[in-house]
Parts: structure tokens; sequence; C-alpha cells
């Protein structure tokens, strides 16, 4: 993915004060754009922000350059608001291809969703789900009893793929992590690694008396039937990172982590 000269820049805030405080500082120093009109799109906020920033402006075509005014920031920036065009000019862009998740709930209903962190069953009652796991129409598990699932990206494999015990996993690796959620049976099953190209369907079992919920990042689906997750590289999110800040690195650097 080629990246042209910004010289327009849009902004957009989280409704946090060290959000908009920051907002305020680069109004007064770069003449703002509307989105419609702008090269790029920096965001001020946290994480979640970020990923609602891209999944808000994913029909846009534009970069998103995303400053920390969080707490973790892992897709973010560092805020700084001096010399941000020529920041901007020299960042490195990663282009992130989400999952696409086509959900069927008990009710017959049809959702789909784009996820760039993960896809996430989870149950909704006190009794474990009962979950079919199938990877290129080939059943692979035929009764997973756990809390939940969950395919990951790269990018989000250091979210609640890791909080789960799942793998990270570094960009470019062509792999998606499967992660079961507090998995009781088979015991010993701690997940697996796919090839970016597979599509991977979970069937829930006895789904009217063991409910379960899907979610796509933020966007959730109650009472799911069917499941169908593969990658989406129709639409790709375009993400900027200082040279000397990638998200590459900082993935890679997860893993040293102890």
């Amino acid at each position: 993915m080629t990246k042209k000269e910004i010289r327009k820049i849009a902004c957009v805030a989280s409704d946090t004060p060290k959000a908009q405080e920051g907002l305020a500082v680069l109004a007064e120093r770069y003449p703002l754009a509307d989105i419609a009109d702008a090269d790029v799109l920096v965001a001020l906020g946290g994480d979640g922000f970020m990923l609602q920033t891209i999944h808000d402006n994913i029909d846009s075509g534009l970069p998103i350059y995303g400053m920390n005014r969080g707490t973790i920031g892992f897709l973010l920036n560092q805020f700084n608001p001096d010399n941000l065009l020529e920041r901007l000019n020299s960042a490195q862009v990663h282009a992130l291809n989400p999952l696409i998740m086509t959900a069927f709930t008990v009710e017959g209903q049809q959702v789909s969703a784009l996820a760039f962190n993960e896809v996430a069953l989870l149950r909704y009652s006190q009794q474990s789900a009962r979950i079919r796991v199938s990877i290129n129409g080939r059943e692979r598990l035929d009764n997973l009893i756990c809390d939940g699932i969950m395919v990951a990206t790269p990018a989000g494999s250091t979210a609640y793929n890791l909080s789960a015990r799942g793998p990270i996993i570094p960009l470019g690796s062509n792999v998606l992590a499967l992660t079961p959620v507090s998995p009781f049976r088979p015991r010993r099953w701690n997940g697996a690694l796919l090839p970016h190209s597979a599509t991977v369907e979970f069937e829930i079992l006895d789904a009217k008396r063991r409910p379960v919920g899907a979610s796509a990042d933020s966007f959730e689906v109650r009472n799911v039937a069917h499941v169908t997750i593969r990658e989406d590289h129709s639409r790709p999110a375009c993400i900027l990172f200082d040279p000397n800040h990638s998200l590459e690195e900082r993935i890679f650097n997860e893993q040293f982590v102890h």
C-alpha cells in the first residue's frame, strides 16, 4: 500500500479531557480540514477509540495516524504536536486486513461485521458453551466445551487473545490465532495457528439452552447458532506509525515481556 504526500490533516478525538486538550493544541497550530477533504486522519484517544476510528472510516481510504491520549496506546504513536506534517509524511504504512464475521442467530437472522482485532464467541449463561469447530469445511473439534473461542489477527493477538493465553503473532506471518477461552474439554487443547486464508466455522450445539454471543471487535450479536469467519482483503485499513515506533516492532517485543 503506497502513501501519497500529506498536506491536509483532519483530526478526531475521544471525549476524554486529555484527548480534547490535545485536539485544542493541534487546532491552534494547524489548519485542520474536514475528513472529506483531508489526506490523513489523526485520531487522539486510546486503543479503543483508535479501533473505532478505523471502523468508522474504513471506506474513506484515508490513512490513520493515532496519537495516544489514553493508557496503553498499543495501536498509537506518542502524542507530540511538533512538526506533525513532517512526521506524517515520514511515517511507515501498515495495511491491516480485517476479519469478516457472518453470524446466523437462533431466530435465523444473518448479521455481518468486520474485526481488526478478533472475532470472539462467549457463553451467555452459567452453563459452558458447546461448539463444533470446522476449518475449510473439515470438522476439527466435534464438541469443544468452553467459556468461548476466538479468531485473532496478528494486530489483535496482543489484546484479548493474549489475555486468554493465545500466541503473539508477528505482522506479516500470514497466520491467525484460534484460541479457546477456559476450555474444559478437550482438556489438553490450547488452540491452533491457522493460515490467514482459512475459513473458520463455529456451530453452537444446543444453542437455545446454552446461549452464546459473537463479537467482531466491539460489535456484538446475541444468541448465535452458526458463525463463519475469514480474512477480508477488499477493505484494508492503512495505519501510520513513526519510524522508531512501528507496530511490527511492538508486537515482536511483546514476546519478550516477562
